[in-house]
């Protein structure tokens, strides 16, 4: 299937320089980068490419907005009046946002549009509405006295996102923050800077005060380092890979910066015996390939019940290879390419790993076509624990499948993983589920379901795949600070 991109469905690129103190400047150093269409391996546009000082005029605007600009006194429900226009004018330019996401990053227009994008209309919505209802406690204590907590925006934050969802990300991060009053430095990732560098054009528009929303565009050793070390920044809100928090957690400590981090997986999908196995075969279809197996949820651990396991694999194998793969900006794709040539490389590298392990690739496992950076939809049987693909976070579209036979073996095996951002169980025993949820060691539980989300439902990892959680009232709470106000009556 050709990949090229006809004219008429690009999208205008309308932005490409950093977004600081709300005006569109070039970098101080005059450099740029190059964003690469990952269907077809060509320049979309060049781009700002930030560093140190750039940073440092971002943090400056947003330490100003915070502390004297017409932000720092303006009353909750009008900041929630922003956030419900910047989701309006979002959603007067869906399509082309949709196609804009899907020209940079490479997933099918058809996701960007159904999915990706009404769930950041969605989540600044949701947050919008929570500005005004931020509250504080009165508190009885000993003696002559009045007692009251107050919430507070913990003031700067640092927020550096990935490439896999670039606007949902956005969403995430600037819904919470700007409802608690913060003001933002933002550095998106350097594969997919476009639909963020349009958010924040939309924000100017819909009214957000210059310095509130600063986006500088850049790599991690450079702009995101300067960003996490910077002294004048109160917070760093990060989503990625866990070695990068790790080394933000050491850049951090000399501030003592708030942190929260949203990281990755190797998430356990279990399938008992009992289950509707055409529904659980499309669930574990989708929960592994969607967004071409670039979830930082993804189930990419299939533990199947020996008793079926003949039967499901062979309908895994059927969906797997029926899966339309091609230009993303069609509306028949189903898969479109990898995000980049590094992501392509790693994902084939992993497949070569499971075939030399002792996996049976059932279908799949090489490149589609000759051009971008796309990768046939791969099955794994007969996966062991102890192998590459059931081990290591590949963030690709790759599933491995594992018989189980024994329920508290599965449970061990489930959690004998350093992640634990996601779990699933499809079965129609309601006391294993509740069991499986209670067990298993994760921040998500799907039952009968899939890469469900919402923006009230919070969203986070145990052990290595984070801490702090996002969406919810729970994700407003690193956001804020409480004061305690006591008074002598």
């Amino acid at each position: 299937m050709a990949t090229t991109i006809e004219p008429q469905a690009q999208p205008k690129i309308r932005h490409t320089e950093c977004f600081i103190d709300g005006k569109w400047v070039p970098s101080a150093s005059g450099k740029t980068f190059a964003t690469i269409n990952p269907a077809t391996e060509e320049v979309i546009a060049e781009v700002a490419e930030g560093d140190a000082v750039d940073i440092d005029r971002a943090v400056k605007a947003a330490r100003r907005a915070f502390e004297s600009g017409p932000w720092h006194k303006m009353d909750a429900r009008d900041r929630g009046r922003l956030l419900y226009r910047l989701a309006d004018l979002i959603e007067e330019e869906i399509d082309e946002l949709a196609a804009l996401e899907s020209l940079d990053n490479g997933k099918p227009v058809r996701d960007a549009r159904a999915a990706d994008l009404p769930l950041v209309v969605d989540c600044l919505r949701y947050y919008a509405g929570f500005a005004d209802k931020i509250q504080g406690a009165t508190i009885p204590v000993r003696g002559n006295y009045f007692t009251y907590t107050r919430k507070e925006p913990v003031g700067v934050v640092g927020q550096i996102i990935p490439w896999n969802f670039p606007m949902l990300m956005v969403a995430w991060k600037w819904g919470p923050a700007l409802a608690a009053g913060c003001t933002i430095v933002m550095k998106p990732a350097e594969q997919t800077p476009l639909t963020c560098l349009r958010m924040a054009a939309l924000a100017k528009e819909a009214g957000f005060p210059d310095g509130v929303i600063n986006v500088v565009p850049g790599f991690g050793p450079t702009a995101g380092a300067s960003l996490v070390k910077h002294p004048g920044v109160d917070k760093i809100a990060f989503t990625g890979e866990h070695r990068t928090a790790q080394i933000i957690m050491r850049d951090a400590s000399e501030s003592l910066k708030r942190l929260t981090f949203e990281l990755g997986g190797k998430s356990p999908n279990v399938i008992l015996a009992d289950a509707d196995l055409d529904q659980a075969a499309q669930g574990t279809h989708f929960g592994l390939f969607f967004n071409q197996g670039q979830c930082c949820c993804a189930g990419s651990r299939v533990f199947v019940d020996e008793r079926i396991h003949e039967e499901f694999v062979a309908k895994l194998k059927k969906l797997a290879a029926s899966r339309k793969l091609g230009n993303p900006l069609s509306r028949e794709t189903e898969q479109g390419p990898q995000v980049d040539q590094a992501q392509f490389d790693k994902i084939l590298k992993y497949i070569k790993l499971g075939q030399q392990e002792g996996a049976q690739c059932l279908t799949g496992g090489n490149r589609f076509g000759d051009k971008g950076y796309f990768i046939e939809p791969t099955v794994f049987d007969n996966v062991t624990d102890d192998m590459s693909i059931a081990k290591d976070e590949i963030f690709g579209p790759v599933m491995s499948v594992l018989k189980f036979k024994d329920w508290e073996e599965l449970i061990h095996r489930a959690n004998n993983t350093m992640f634990g951002l996601a779990a699933a169980v499809w079965t129609r025993d309601i006391g294993k589920a509740h069991d499986f949820a209670r067990r298993v060691r994760a921040g998500t539980i799907w039952v009968n379901c899939y890469d469900v989300f919402d923006a009230a439902a919070p969203f986070g990892g145990f052990k290595m795949s984070g801490q702090g959680r996002e969406l919810g009232e729970e994700g407003m709470k690193p956001y804020t600070e409480s004061k305690t106000v006591t008074i002598q009556l």
